[in-house]
């Protein structure tokens, strides 16, 4: 298969609960689709993601 991949990696607090990982998690998610146009989709492209306090909670990356 060629082409690129894609990669997103977000680290899970584990005392959450499963309502609270599962609200974060779509956070992230929704917000990363709505600013899909603002990014060059091309291998070496990576970007982190915050959490809805602002902290560090992943990246996303594009690799060949």
């Amino acid at each position: 298969m060629e082409g690129m991949r894609f990669h997103l990696q977000v680290e899970l607090d584990d005392a959450a609960t499963p309502e609270t990982t599962t609200r974060e998690l779509s956070r992230i998610l929704r917000y990363w689709a709505g600013n899909l146009h603002h990014y060059d989709l091309t291998p070496g492209t990576t970007e982190d993601i915050h959490d809805s306090t602002y902290a560090k909670a992943g990246s996303w990356t594009i690799t060949d």
